[in-house]
């Protein structure tokens, strides 16, 4: 059995994800810095027939997240599918001209070397399974900057770049990495930003394997 890893599960988006791939059969490691919540969630997950464990982390500290990530591997099954979809802090939303050099630190240590950390400690997992999928969600800045939320608008770029390096490197092993962009907020309902839909869409992104980068909805909306 092989194990889905979840960074920055929540009850919305991660909640789905996580139940999506566990009716395909996956374990599911949940990443997120809050123990109790996480472990809150394993057992609702565990209470429908998922397999699912909480492996406390905080994105911008490396070394925790690689031990989590580690630990995940440990207790479930390597892991041949990454998801990174934490949920930006409001302070990395500055308007640009407001924006200083210590405040892209926190976007940068999230959207950057948080991907980059885990990206690197799962890679050697997949390629001795042969296969893996890297899943990258990001909000509509990372495709149109806006003026208003300078830190995500950098670090997403840069996301978004190493991203597309992984996809067009990684290919060849059999290493798929894709990026979902969610332009506004994750809506209950919505025909297209449900979190229920948006997870459909991620597995569909993982079975598939075609593409870099994927549009949840219009950027207009």
């Amino acid at each position: 059995m092989t194990t889905i890893a979840i960074i920055g599960a929540g009850p919305g988006l991660g909640a789905a994800v996580a139940r999506r791939f566990g009716r395909e059969g996956y374990d599911v490691a949940l990443v997120a810095r809050d123990r109790g919540r996480l472990d809150a969630l394993a057992a609702e997950l565990s209470d429908e027939g998922i397999p699912a464990r909480g492996f406390a982390a905080d994105v911008r500290d490396p070394q925790a997240l690689a031990a989590a990530l580690d630990a995940a591997a440990n207790a479930l099954g390597p892991i041949e599918v990454l998801q990174y979809s934490p949920v930006p802090h409001r302070d990395f939303m500055r308007p640009v001209l407001q924006t200083t050099p210590a405040d892209l630190l926190g976007p940068v240590e999230f959207s950057v070397y948080g991907p980059v950390a885990a990206v690197q400690r799962v890679l050697p997992g997949m390629r001795a399974l042969g296969r893996g999928t890297v899943l990258f969600v990001n909000g509509g800045t990372a495709a149109v900057p806006h003026p208003d939320r300078a830190g995500t608008s950098i670090a997403f770029a840069a996301e978004s770049a190493y991203g597309h390096l992984l996809h067009d490197t990684l290919a060849a092993d059999g290493i798929h990495v894709a990026q979902l962009v969610i332009p506004g907020a994750i809506t209950p309902g919505h025909p297209r930003k449900d979190p229920a839909v948006l997870a459909d869409t991620l597995w569909r992104l993982h079975r598939d394997r075609h593409g870099f980068r994927h549009f949840a909805d219009d950027l207009e909306s």
